[in-house]
């Protein structure tokens, strides 16, 4: 599975991955899951939102409709587990894909297993996990959850102007169907995502596979510096209103103003208007990514940061406005789930995370959980994001067990043990 999937949306020139939503690399990883589903047996459905999914619902039973329609009062709703498979620009092949191969692969281990299924199993691929095209991270869980509503999404455009319905359309899918889907959602019993570690306390404890303990709040601001168009050559410094100032120094306050607060702060994408060399820009337009340990540190940080912006755009005679383009509250994966993974995985290390996934999207909607595998390099979003084989197969074999257990246990997840997760609404 990994070798065939390897190759697709992988640039030559830099080594990373361009498999952003609904583009020919994302379509072929959108095909390849399906592949994967059917070769299985198990049932394959892509939902309103362009999530997909393959479901089992025990021996003899590939045949059920998608979505089993297990009664609350059965106490039996699916076991969920899966990832993605889109990519940052420039994107390791790790991140995202290793969840979605790794759950086929637990899949596969558990029917050589024989494991009893008294609950329904399924494996999903969330759309555009990454937000690399149209600007907002986890669009697809985001809709499902009714957190993104459709109005947000169709309103949603990549830097060619593109707007994701038309993008979905061109896809094979109806973009008039997106939204919440809460049929769906309140069917799980629980969704356990693996993931390779986007850092490297695994590596710092020596473990190959760790259970989180929380997601930090997170979120993407779009700051506007506006200036006056003008020629470098003849304009006078004094005479100038150039934005990119006030933007080069708001990226220098973002760094102070995180580290001082034990945060983080990143501008890593930029837009400039005339874009000539030659020329003055009128307009400078950067996305601030902003992550905390708790939500008054990151709301301080980010008021901090956009202050300086504009204490700065008055010296330099710009003007800047701040746009909150996305925000997740703080996601405690606490109680019985994770504890119970945890234990299961005979006392791995729970560690915090700031990078945000679609676990941390469905926490406040169902029982979430999230299993890291070790990262040697510690480096994520990079062609030099990496994870050894043995720890892969150990990842496997944790969920493989993580998965047996919550699938013979009518109580786990919701509604019973697990579901006291201490969760709060992502926002948008």
């Amino acid at each position: 599975m990994w070798a065939d999937l390897l190759p697709v949306g992988r640039d030559a020139r830099t080594g990373g991955y361009r498999r952003f939503a609904w583009n020919a690399a994302d379509l072929e990883c959108r095909a390849w899951f399906r592949e994967q589903a059917e070769r299985r047996g198990l049932v394959y459905e892509a939902d309103r939102n362009g999530n997909q999914w393959a479901w089992y619902a025990g021996p003899g039973a590939a045949a059920a409709a998608p979505r089993p329609r297990v009664s609350p009062a059965r106490a039996r709703p699916p076991v969920v587990t899966g990832s993605h498979l889109d990519s940052v620009p420039d994107g390791g092949a790790f991140d995202g894909p290793l969840g979605v191969i790794s759950s086929f692969a637990a899949f596969d281990l558990l029917i050589e297993r024989g494991a009893e299924f008294r609950r329904p199993l399924a494996i999903v691929n969330f759309g555009d996990e990454e937000g690399a095209r149209f600007g907002v991270a986890c669009v697809g869980s985001r809709l499902a959850a009714g957190v993104l509503t459709p109005e947000q999404a169709r309103a949603l455009k990549d830097g060619d102007g593109v707007c994701l319905p038309d993008a979905m359309a061109a896809a094979g899918y109806d973009p008039e169907r997106i939204g919440a889907d809460p049929e769906l959602l309140d069917r799980i019993g629980c969704f356990v995502e693996l993931h390779v570690e986007q850092g490297r306390k695994l590596v710092d404890v020596d473990a190959a596979v760790g259970v989180a303990s929380a997601i930090w709040p997170h979120g993407r601001w779009r700051f506007d510096f506006r200036g006056e168009a003008n020629h470098a050559g003849t304009t006078r410094l004094e005479d100038r209103r150039d934005p990119m100032l006030t933007y080069a120094t708001t990226v220098l306050a973002a760094r102070k103003k995180a580290r001082l607060a034990g945060a983080v702060a990143t501008f890593g994408k930029v837009a400039v208007e005339p874009n000539g060399t030659n020329a003055i820009a009128s307009l400078v337009r950067g996305w601030l990514d902003s992550r905390a340990p708790e939500e008054v540190v990151l709301d301080e940080v980010v008021a901090a940061i956009a202050k300086a912006a504009a204490d700065r755009a008055e010296i330099d005679g710009t003007e800047v406005d701040v746009v909150r383009e996305s925000y997740t509250p703080i996601v405690e994966f606490a109680g019985g789930l994770r504890d119970r993974i945890a234990k299961n995985l005979g006392g791995a290390p729970v560690l915090p995370t700031g990078a945000g996934h679609d676990a941390g999207i469905l926490s406040a909607t169902l029982p979430t959980a999230m299993v890291f595998v070790r990262n040697p390099t510690g480096v994520s979003h990079s062609p030099a994001e990496s994870a050894e084989m043995p720890d892969c197969l150990a990842g496997v074999e944790a969920l493989a067990d993580v998965l047996a257990d919550l699938l013979v246990d009518d109580s786990a997840g919701r509604g019973g043990t697990g579901h006291d997760n201490d969760r709060k609404e992502a926002t948008t």
